[in-house]
């Protein structure tokens, strides 16, 4: 009886150790992440167990007693004055540098990242890649590598959430956000919406599918029929008629957009805007808020005439033309 006794706790005890209380950590900040989070719940217990500690023991020391009164008395401590002042102060500093570093670092995606395009709309992630395959409610990323996603939604506010990687970011309807991530570990992991979007909110979800790199260049080879981002955005350029005003030549209505990306631009008002994926989407959705210097305002909206979609098809053209010029000035 004793033998299964002891058998029984300890398969209790293992079955509590091999409890997942988190994610994996999957990402190259996910360890940081964790630090930050096991400093705060550190924090948070010790406290909790001081005070509540205290109160305890005062509640019996100085509990009433029949025959006995207590007079009140009242002692100033300066000692005890600058402790509770000075040691809170230096835990919410180390707090507020350590996490806002951690934030700084993890809200840069570095240059060499690779980009991926995400749309979210009720209740499905649409992600485009720039070489040309899509996906729906998954995404297939190359480990060690680095993964930068521009990100905005159709409708509603949603929320792009992989817990393993630690990585969270909202995603508006007429702005782009990103997120950028670097997954350690192939496997499956996953996507989550963190906003309630509507009535099928628990049902946008996904997967992410982290491979080898061997593997990653196997199925995007799977892909290669389809064109690019960039090849669908000079279709649909030309076929708006973008290149009778935006054109090489220096009649043209509107400035031209070879190698325009990434680099400042005077504004009418006198200002100066470089201009990113926000500039050109604002461009071609609401023109009339984004006047060049030195060009009329003539450029009609294409709202309604274009979906998120196309505009992503349309901003990865102009970078590529970006990308042509530098090639050919090398």
């Amino acid at each position: 009886m004793m033998g299964l006794t002891q058998l029984a706790v300890h398969s209790i005890a293992a079955a509590w150790l091999d409890l997942p209380l988190q994610p994996p950590a999957a990402s190259s900040i996910a360890s940081s992440v964790d630090d930050v989070y096991y400093l705060l719940s550190g924090i948070t217990i010790f406290f909790s167990v001081l005070i509540f500690s205290i109160i305890f023991y005062f509640m019996i020391k100085y509990r009433r007693r029949p025959g006995k009164t207590y007079e009140p008395e009242t002692h100033t401590s300066l000692f005890l004055e600058l402790s509770w002042t000075i040691i809170p102060s230096l835990i919410c500093v180390v707090i507020f540098v350590w996490s806002s570093a951690l934030y700084v670092r993890n809200s840069r995606p570095p240059a060499n990242a690779r980009e991926v395009f995400v749309i979210g709309k009720q209740w499905m992630w649409h992600i485009q890649h720039p070489e040309g395959p899509r996906e729906i409610n998954a995404l297939h990323v190359p480990v060690g590598e680095n993964i930068k996603l521009t990100m905005t939604s159709q409708d509603v506010i949603h929320g792009f959430y992989v817990p393993a990687f630690r990585v969270k970011k909202d995603v508006l309807p007429g702005h782009y956000t990103s997120i950028w991530f670097k997954a350690n570990q192939v496997g499956t992991y996953h996507l989550f919406c963190s906003q309630y979007c509507g009535t099928n909110h628990s049902e946008m979800i996904g997967w992410i599918y982290v491979m080898s790199t061997t593997d990653y260049a196997a199925w995007l080879a799977e892909g290669e029929a389809s064109e690019s981002l960039a090849q669908q955005g000079a279709q649909l350029f030309t076929r708006l008629g973008c290149d009778s005003c935006h054109g090489a030549a220096a009649s043209s209505a509107g400035p031209s957009l070879a190698g325009i990306y990434g680099k400042p631009q005077k504004m009418a008002d006198g200002s100066t805007r470089v201009v990113d994926d926000s500039f050109l989407r604002q461009a071609v959705l609401t023109p009339s808020t984004v006047h060049v210097a030195g060009y009329p305002q003539i450029m009609p909206t294409f709202t309604g005439q274009v979906d998120e979609q196309q505009v992503l098809q349309l901003i990865a053209y102009v970078k590529s033309l970006g990308a042509q010029e530098r090639t050919n000035g090398q």
